[in-house]
C-alpha cells in the first residue's frame, strides 16, 4: 500500500512507486527502505545458494536427503540479481548460506560481484568449515568481511554422530585457514544440545579464546521433521551462561554484528561469547531481516511457512526488476509479529529443514 504523503524525492531512483507502507515519520527510518508494517527495518538477508552440503548434522538434515535438480535452483547470476535488488532498497548486510554455500560451484565469483555493489557494507558467509582450508584466502579476496563456522563438539567421535559423515580435522584445518586468512571476523556457532554437548561449552569457549576468535551458542530450533523429541534435548541460554561465569569473567556488551546474537566479552581475551535464543529471549520484536532459499522462496520469518516465490518474476521478467521490488515490498505485509518456536517444541509446525531454509 503506497503513503501518497510521502517525499517522494528522497527515494531512489526507480523506486518511487515502491514506498513501503509505513511513513518515516512513523518508522524513523528513510522512505524508499523496506519497514514492515511493525516499523522493523530490514537491513539483513541471508541468501541460501545451495541445499546441498557435505555432512548430515541430524538437527538440520535428514540421513537421506532428497535435493532439489540443479535446474530448481536459483542461477548464480539470478542470486547476483537479488542481492542487487534488495540492496537498492537499503539492505547493508548480506550473509551467504546453504547447505554448504562453498560446494556450489562458482560460489566465489557470486561472492566477488555481490561484495562490488555500493551500498553492502558487510559480506558474510556461513559455512560448516568443510572447504575453509581450500577456499578462505580466495574469500577474504573476493571482499568477504566475516566467516561463521559451524562447530558442535571437538571430539572427533561426536563430531562424526552428530554429521554423519564429516572428520572434525578438516573443520579444524579450515578454521586454522581462515584465521591464517585474515578475516575481519570469525565466529564459531555451536548448537546447544542437552545429553549431547553440553558437557563441552567451556572447552569450546576455551578453543575460542585461544584461537582469538568468537563464539555464539545457540537454542536448537524446531525445524524439520527428526526421529527425536527437541524438548529433550532444549538447552536454554541462561543455563549455558551459568554454566560458563565460574570459568570466565564474562563481561556484557551492546555490541552487534546486525543478527540476533547478545554478546558477553572475555577481559584480556579477543573473544566475545554470544547467545542466540529464540525460545527464552525471543529477538522477533528486533528483527532484521528475511531469508531466501536456494529455489527463490523468500521467507519473511524463519519460524513461519509463509513464502513468497520470486522465480517466476525473476524469469517472466528477466529484463525489469520492477516487478522483483514490487513482490519485495508486498513481502513486508506477511512478515508475521514474531514465531511460536516454544509451542512447537513438542508438535513443530515447520517441517522444512533448516538446510532447505538456509542455515
Amino acid at each position: 500500500m503506497r503513503n501518497e504523503s510521502l517525499n517522494h524525492e528522497s527515494v531512489p531512483a526507480g523506486l518511487e512507486q515502491f514506498v513501503p507502507p509505513t511513513s518515516p515519520a512513523t518508522s524513523g527510518h528513510a522512505a524508499g527502505t523496506l519497514v514492515d508494517k511493525y516499523g522493523r527495518h530490514i537491513t539483513y538477508i541471508r541468501l541460501s545458494i545451495t541445499d546441498r552440503c557435505d555432512f548430515r548434522c541430524f538437527y538440520c538434515m535428514a540421513e537421506e536427503m532428497e535435493f532439489l535438480p540443479r535446474d530448481h535452483l536459483l542461477s548464480l547470476e539470478e542470486c547476483l540479481r537479488v542481492i542487487r535488488t534488495f540492496v537498492a532498497m537499503g539492505v547493508t548486510k548480506v550473509r551467504i548460506t546453504g547447505g554448504e554455500p562453498l560446494v556450489r560451484r562458482n560460489a566465489l565469483w557470486l561472492l566477488r560481484e555481490a561484495a562490488r555493489l555500493e551500498g553492502l557494507k558487510e559480506l558474510v558467509v556461513t559455512s560448516n568449515g568443510s572447504q575453509l582450508e581450500r577456499y578462505a584466502a580466495e574469500m577474504v579476496e573476493a571482499g568477504v568481511k566475516r566467516v561463521n563456522i559451524s562447530l558442535d563438539t571437538l571430539r572427533a567421535d561426536r563430531f562424526k554422530a552428530i554429521t554423519r559423515v564429516g572428520e572434525l580435522d578438516k573443520v579444524l584445518r579450515g578454521i586454522d585457514a581462515a584465521v591464517a586468512a585474515g578475516f575481519r571476523g570469525i565466529k564459531i556457532n555451536t548448537v546447544m544440545m542437552r545429553g549431547v554437548n553440553d558437557d563441552e561449552f567451556i572447552d569450546l569457549t576455551r578453543f575460542a579464546v585461544a584461537k582469538g576468535i568468537d563464539l555464539s551458542f545457540i537454542e536448537e530450533m524446531p525445524l524439520g521433521d527428526i526421529d527425536r523429541s527437541r524438548a529433550d534435548t532444549y538447552f536454554g541460554s541462561d543455563e549455558a551462561l551459568a554454566l560458563l561465569r565460574p570459568h570466565f569473567e564474562l563481561v556484557g556488551s551492546s555490541e552487534s554484528t546486525g543478527g540476533p546474537a547478545r554478546y558477553w566479552r572475555i577481559p584480556g581475551t579477543r573473544t566475545k561469547v554470544g547467545f542466540i535464543s529464540p525460545h527464552s529471549h525471543n529477538f522477533c520484536d528486533s528483527c532484521n531481516r528475511v531469508r531466501i532459499t536456494c529455489k527463490g522462496e523468500l521467507y519473511p520469518c524463519l519460524g513461519q511457512n509463509d513464502a513468497l516465490p520470486l522465480v517466476p518474476l525473476l524469469r517472466a521478467h528477466p529484463d525489469d526488476d520492477a516487478p522483483l521490488r514490487q513482490a519485495i515490498v508486498d513481502s513486508m505485509g506477511i512478515k508475521p509479529k514474531g514465531h511460536d518456536f516454544n509451542e512447537q517444541m513438542h508438535d513443530p509446525k515447520v517441517v522444512r529443514f533448516m538446510s532447505m531454509t538456509g542455515g
